[in-house]
C-alpha cells in the first residue's frame, strides 16, 4: 500500500489526497513536519518538503505533488483528471501551475508562516501587515476564480479536473487559517461548496492542526 508523508495543512498533500480519493486508491497517512528536518525524511526527499509518496513493496518513492499527480494519471485509468483535447489538458496544467505557484506564494504561504509556523515553531506573534496583504491577494484570486466560473462549469472547463483540486487545496488551507473573505464571491462560494460536499473532501475538513482552530464555517458545505 502507498504511504503519503504529509501534515494536515499542507496544500500540496491535499491536492494529492483529493486525486487519490477520486481514483479510489488506498493509502496510509504518515504525519511529517518538514520544519523538523528529520534525517530520515531528508534521505527520502533532499528538499525536505511534503508530500512524498512511498510504495515500499516496489520500491517507489515519488516526490513533488505535480509529479505524483502526473504519475497517478499515467498509471491509473479510473477518473482521469487531466483529460480532453490537447488544448483542454494544457489549460488544466496552466491553472494547476497558477494555483500551486501564484496562489500559494501570494496567499497560502504567508498565511501558513504567520499563523502556523510562527505559533508552532518560532513562538512569535503574526505580522498584521503581512496578513492584510495575503487577505487582499486572496480576494484578487477569488475574483479570478469568479471570472473563470462565469465562463465554465468548473475552473478549467466543463469537467471536474486537477485544476479544481489544486485550487480547492490552497483555498481550504487559507480558509482554515482565516484568510478568506467570501463576501461578494458567489461563483467561488458555490464552486467551493460543491467541492466541500464531495466525499473525497470530507476527510480533509475533519482534520485539525494542533493548537490552531479554523473558523466555524470551515467544515460546513453550506456556508
Amino acid at each position: 500500500m502507498w504511504q503519503l508523508y504529509q501534515f494536515p495543512l499542507c496544500p500540496f498533500s491535499r491536492k494529492v489526497r483529493l486525486l487519490l480519493g477520486e481514483k479510489a486508491i488506498g493509502y496510509e497517512l504518515i504525519r511529517e513536519s518538514p520544519w523538523l528536518r528529520r534525517d530520515e525524511f531528508i534521505d527520502m526527499n533532499p528538499a525536505c518538503q511534503t508530500p512524498v509518496m512511498v510504495d515500499s513493496t516496489a520500491p517507489i518513492i515519488l516526490i513533488d505533488s505535480q509529479a505524483i499527480c502526473e504519475y497517478l494519471e499515467e498509471t491509473i485509468d479510473r477518473a482521469p483528471m487531466i483529460s480532453g483535447t490537447a488544448t483542454n489538458r494544457a489549460e488544466i496544467r496552466r491553472l494547476v501551475s497558477w494555483f500551486d505557484d501564484k496562489l500559494y506564494f501570494e496567499v497560502t504561504a504567508p498565511l501558513m508562516h504567520e499563523r502556523m509556523l510562527k505559533r508552532l515553531v518560532h513562538r512569535q506573534a503574526p505580522d498584521a501587515g503581512i496578513l492584510r496583504s495575503a487577505m487582499k491577494n486572496a480576494n484578487a484570486h477569488l475574483d479570478y476564480i469568479d471570472w473563470l466560473l462565469d465562463h465554465r462549469r468548473w475552473v478549467a472547463g466543463p469537467m471536474l479536473s486537477l485544476a479544481d483540486f489544486a485550487a480547492a487545496a490552497q483555498i481550504s488551507v487559507s480558509d482554515y487559517l482565516g484568510g478568506v473573505d467570501w463576501r461578494g464571491h458567489e461563483n467561488s462560494r458555490e464552486w467551493y461548496a460543491a467541492m466541500k460536499s464531495r466525499p473525497t473532501f470530507q476527510p480533509l475538513l475533519s482534520e485539525r492542526m494542533e493548537v490552531i482552530l479554523p473558523p466555524d464555517h470551515y467544515d460546513q458545505p453550506d456556508f
